[in-house]
Order: structure tokens, then sequence, then C-alpha cells
């Protein structure tokens, strides 16, 4: 039986850091751990994967299941309508307003994603950037309609790698919003980020993320894929379609429900659908381990051959 432990100290300091975020690629394992972690410390868990913010996508985005709700008290996952909008600014400002709440009682939150966007506004708080400019993104708008979306990806590669690495070949409001800022300032979205986490005062925080071997991660990959198929995926996505948030709705081009979406439509086979969408979300995976290697406060735990109970271990007398 698990024993609860004390709130952690800081370099043996008074009292716990602010939060502790588990971060890093798809299928890590970085949900069990979380929990594993929380339920010791007897705090919540804020999730910082933007997917799993909407209602009716919990098989394709791996949200938690029932009995792991039920185990910790969970914010973020499943709490809007996947038509309705929500910012990092709004997940900065009302995750930062828990992480405030669960400190005055002593504990840190426990912070989970792979949203590298959203985990980054959250410590360090978000970049602004310039504001929009509506002619360059009617513009980009057109191009995008006459292009395809995966040419402006291309061309937001060429002046901003760094940002077009965080976010899928498909989306489309980042894609504009990063090409927009380099076009107003010279300067790509990505500097700008590292250069205002660089002054910004950043709340206290320790940040951990599970180290595999690239072939493990990516056979990991491979098993969700086909344990989300049998666990209804394919109905889940027909829900969504039959609810009218068809293929034009952001959300749902992104990685799983664009290629099973394909396929209810008959442009596929399922066999097909379902290759591509294990190839692409280790392209996905890629990216997310490009942009959290890119940060030096994050601590590389391996994690081949040991339970969530080994791990949250430690983590936890690492400090």
């Amino acid at each position: 039986m698990l024993v609860k432990t004390d709130p952690i100290r800081t370099n043996g300091g008074p009292t716990p850091p602010q939060l502790i975020a588990l971060v890093g690629p798809t299928a890590s394992g970085k949900t069990a751990l979380a929990i594993e972690i929380a339920a010791r410390l007897d705090t919540e868990i804020i999730s910082a994967d933007s997917m799993q913010f909407y209602r009716g996508m919990e098989i394709g985005t791996g949200a938690p299941e029932a009995q792991q709700l039920a185990r910790v008290q969970h914010h973020f996952v499943g709490f809007i309508e996947p038509d309705a909008p929500f910012s990092a600014g709004a997940f900065e400002r009302d995750a930062r307003a828990i992480v405030d709440r669960l400190n005055r009682r002593g504990r840190p939150a426990v912070v989970v994603g792979g949203s590298g966007l959203y985990i980054s506004a959250l410590i360090d708080g978000l970049f602004p950037g310039p504001g929009k400019d509506a002619e360059i993104r009617a513009r980009l708008q057109e191009e995008a309609e006459t292009a395809g979306v995966r040419a402006l990806y291309a061309r937001l590669r060429e002046v901003d790698a760094g940002y077009a690495d965080t976010i899928q070949c498909n989306d489309l409001r980042r894609i504009v919003r990063g090409i927009e800022v380099y076009e107003q300032t010279g300067t790509p979205l990505s500097t700008l980020h590292r250069e205002h986490r660089e002054e910004a005062v950043a709340l206290d925080a320790v940040q951990f993320a599970l180290d595999w071997p690239r072939d493990q991660l990516y056979a990991r990959i491979d098993r969700r894929v086909d344990a989300m198929i049998q666990a209804g995926f394919l109905d889940e996505v027909q829900r969504l379609l039959d609810n009218g948030y068809g293929p034009h709705i952001e959300r749902l081009r992104s990685l799983g429900y664009r290629e099973m979406a394909a396929y209810l439509r008959r442009e596929c086979a399922l066999e097909e659908a379902t290759e591509r969408m294990k190839r692409n979300t280790r392209r996905y995976a890629k990216r997310q381990l490009t942009w959290f290697r890119s940060d030096s406060r994050i601590q590389w735990i391996p994690a081949a051959g040991h339970s969530a109970e080994d791990l949250a271990e430690t983590i936890l007398n690492r400090f």
C-alpha cells in the first residue's frame, strides 16, 4: 500500500516548490506518474495537454480514465466543447489561480502534459507578442485556401523552425500566428518566447520528463494507437462528426481524428488510416522531444523497466 509523504522541499528549504511539472512526448507514461505523485502529496493535477480540454475527445487524446479522475482531482480535462475557444493566456490565468490556492494549503500543484506552449505559459508567463494584423491574417488565410495549409506550414518552417516543431502541420491558427509575428517583427516567435523566458520571473517549478529509448517510445505509441481503436475511438470520432464537429473544425483535424475521419468518409481503408495515425503521432512525439530537450531546466528520468510507483519514488527522493 502506498504511503502518503509530506510535501517535498526544494534544496532543503522550508517550503515546497510551487509546482512539479511532468512533461515530455505523448505515450511516455506521464499521466500514471502524475497521479502517483499527486496522490502521495495529497494535491491536485493540472492538465497541460491542450487537446484534453475538450469534451467528447477522451479516447483520442489519451485523457485520464474515470478511475484515475476519481483518485486525484484533475483540472482542465473535458471541461469545454470542441468548438469553444480557449487560449494559452486564459490557461495561464486560470491555472495560476489553482497553483496559488494549492500553495496556500502548503501543497505544490502537479502539472502534466505535452503541450510545450501551455506549460511555458504557466511556468514562465505568456509572451503576448505584437497585436493582430488583420491584413496579414487575411492574406495568409487566402494562401492556405489556395495553396493548402501544409504549404503555409512549410513557409513557417523556413522562418521559424523552432516554433514549427512545437505545433502540428495542420494547425492553421498557430501557423498564421507564427508567420504573422515574423512578418511584423523580423524575429521568430520561438526566439521571442525564449528571450521572454530568460527575462521573466518564473514560478518556482521543478520539471521532469520520462526518457525512453526512441524505438521503445515509438513502440509505445503504436500500441497506444491500437488500444485506442480497441477502446472505441472510431465511435468517438463518428459522434463528433454526427454532432456537427466536422473535418473543417480545427481540433478535429488534430492527430488521430483527421485520419479516422478520412476512414469514416471512405477515403481510405482502416489499416491505412491506422498506420497514418501511428506515423503522424511518432512525428509529433519527435517535435515534442525537440521542444523539451531545448529547456535545460527539465530533468530526464530513465523510464524503461520502471513502474509509475518506482518513478514516483525516484522523483520524490530528489528533493
